[in-house]
């Protein structure tokens, strides 16, 4: 039993000792006051000891748990919870991604352009020779093109390459190009040449715009370059 238990139960016999001695005292009284009735005179009433309550024993002291508010026995407290675990550190997860296959395609000067898609129209050709990368042509949202050593190359959209030899025209001017179409060729700037490309009835079908790099373009099957100094070839 707890220590509030036995305190509780102390105190239930204290009081039902006083209840006892009320009842001895009130008998007592109610006697007298018969016997009084009952011969007319008043007798003389020896007070009745007073009733000393039981001592309340203190109840030992000890290590059990206190009792809880709603009831007289004890109640151990519930382990705590459990700490969560640690979450396990997980590395993220990496995938080799591999780089887009290369493929070679040989060049009219005996060079080699290597290309490799990086993107959806997105390709990179590189001229290499003997080993060594001599120039480097990407696509970017347009064809690209540049004039290496009198070697015209375009790299197309479609990640394809075309080259030819010579065939230039030196701007500014008007130039017939290969597959009928007319060129007219204006400096609007240092290194900086544009290139209308006319149909047969010239009305402007394409402009080209050098600044200050090589470009290139692809009009109905028909390959174009124009550098940044104004010059211009077209290959079919």
């Amino acid at each position: 039993m707890s220590p509030l238990t036995t305190r509780r139960a102390a105190t239930v016999r204290t009081l039902a000792g006083t209840v006892l001695a009320a009842a001895l005292i009130v008998p007592a009284a109610t006697a007298c006051s018969s016997a009084s009735d009952a011969h007319g005179t008043t007798a003389a009433t020896t007070p009745a000891a007073p009733v000393t309550p039981a001592p309340v024993t203190p109840a030992a002291q000890g290590t059990a748990a206190p009792a809880t508010a709603t009831g007289t026995h004890s109640t151990t407290p519930a382990a705590p919870p459990a700490s969560p675990a640690s979450p396990r550190a997980t590395a993220p997860a990496t995938t080799a991604k591999a780089k887009p296959p290369v493929h070679t395609q040989p060049l009219v000067d005996g060079s080699t352009a290597e290309v490799q898609e990086v993107g959806a129209q997105h390709y990179v050709a590189r001229i290499v020779h003997n080993g060594d990368v001599l120039a480097t042509l990407e696509t970017t949202d347009s064809d690209a093109g540049l004039d290496a050593n009198d070697m015209f190359v375009v790299l197309s959209l479609d990640g394809q390459v075309h080259s030819w030899m010579g065939g230039g025209h030196q701007g500014p001017g008007t130039f017939k190009l290969a597959g009928g179409w007319t060129a007219k060729v204006t400096k609007i700037g240092e290194l900086r040449y544009r290139a209308q490309i006319l149909g047969n009835d010239n009305a402007v079908n394409g402009t080209l715009e050098s600044n200050q790099q090589d470009v290139g373009g692809v009009a109905n099957g028909v390959y174009i370059v124009l550098t940044a100094g104004g010059e211009i070839s077209a290959h079919m």
